[in-house]
């Protein structure tokens, strides 16, 4: 018996929602479609310019960005790869043996099921 009000009151509550739909404004005749969004230029794209030099060596790879050179990766024939960054954006490189910032992030284990 209990079921019988609940029931009466999702009705009202779907009709309510229902006459909210109805209700709405009618939609112009005068409407016209949203031009097409501007196309993107090369000058535009955030992508870096990479270019990659083999030398006898080693391998060079220096990546741009508006046209200046913000990090350069070296790979020798022999050892392991690292970097020159220009942290500041003065032109003066440091020496990174990787991009790993050091940062770790606390790992606290809560539960173990």
């Amino acid at each position: 018996m209990a079921t019988t009000p609940m029931r009466v009151l999702f009705l009202l509550l779907l009709s309510g929602f229902s006459l909210g739909a109805f209700a709405a404004k009618p939609v112009p005749d005068n409407l016209e479609p949203l031009p097409p969004p501007p196309a993107l230029d090369s000058a535009t794209n955030d992508e870096p310019e990479v270019t990659i030099t083999k030398q006898t060596e080693q391998t060079v790879e220096e990546f741009r960005a508006n046209g200046r050179v913000y990090m350069i990766k070296i790979t020798p024939k022999i050892g392991a790869p690292y970097y020159m960054v220009d942290d500041r954006g003065d032109g003066k490189f440091s020496r990174q043996e990787s991009l790993d910032s050091g940062l770790r992030p606390p790992r606290w284990i809560i539960h173990k099921f």
